[in-house]
């Protein structure tokens, strides 16, 4: 059963990559948030994050902590926390760095609205 309005969060690199398959399969646009335990400002998004999967259940919400998955991380370029990356199609369609509430929302409105047309 395919979760929505949540958070997914990836533990193992093959979790990480079985979820991004379904969501290229069925077209959907990921969120990938890149993040850690002792990140400050990943926190104050964490909340948003968790409203705006609610809001959007046709989108994907993938949580990868980078300490726990560094080879995901690297794999991705991730260098600074939080970051953001919208993949649609296996494609990367966005990167976001840092606390960016309105930017991030904005893309996820602008790419969730052709996903659903």
């Amino acid at each position: 059963m395919e979760q929505v309005g949540v958070i997914i969060p990836c533990h193992t690199k093959e979790e990480f990559d079985q979820q991004l398959q379904k969501a290229i399969e069925s077209k959907k646009l990921v969120v990938i948030d890149f993040t850690a335990t002792w990140c400050g400002p990943c926190r104050i998004m964490l909340p948003l994050l968790e409203d705006w999967a609610k809001e959007f259940p046709h989108v994907l919400f993938l949580k990868v902590d980078v300490d726990e998955l560094k080879s995901v991380t690297s794999d991705w370029d991730v260098e600074a926390m939080p970051t953001f990356i919208l993949v649609k199609e296996g494609n990367i369609l966005e990167r976001i760095v840092g606390v960016r509430k309105q930017e991030l929302r904005q893309k996820i409105e602008e790419h969730h609205s052709t996903s659903a047309a």
